[in-house]
């Protein structure tokens, strides 16, 4: 990139399949070659594999069995892993900075409400 210039446009090209997804959660840590794992989750409460109701006026009304598999099926909870990241140090503290100003600006407008 030449030293004279003084601006730059960025293009950004999507993926036919682009399709963002919502997370509520981050698992991860450094891995041996020095670069931050990031693995996205969705967490939510466990549900049984089928329920069977009895119908009162074509609704569902008393619950009269449900497959609940495992057995522990109440005290679990799924994280649903669909995507991750890794980045070396000097993209992740960018992007730490970015989010920061996010962050920052949400609370702002927050606070104006």
């Amino acid at each position: 990139m030449s030293e004279n210039k003084s601006k730059i446009r960025f293009k950004y090209i999507f993926s036919e399949d682009y399709n963002p997804k919502y997370v509520n959660g981050a698992y991860g840590g450094i891995n041996p070659r020095g670069e931050i794992v990031v693995t996205f989750f969705m967490e939510r409460s466990a549900m049984p594999k089928s329920q069977t109701f009895l119908l009162k006026n074509g609704k569902p009304d008393k619950e009269l069995s449900a497959e609940r598999k495992p057995e522990d099926l109440q005290e679990s909870v799924v994280r649903f892993v669909q995507n991750g990241i890794i980045l070396d140090h000097k993209n992740a503290k960018e992007i730490h900075k970015w989010l920061g100003d996010h962050i920052e600006k949400l609370e702002k407008l927050i606070l104006k409400k």
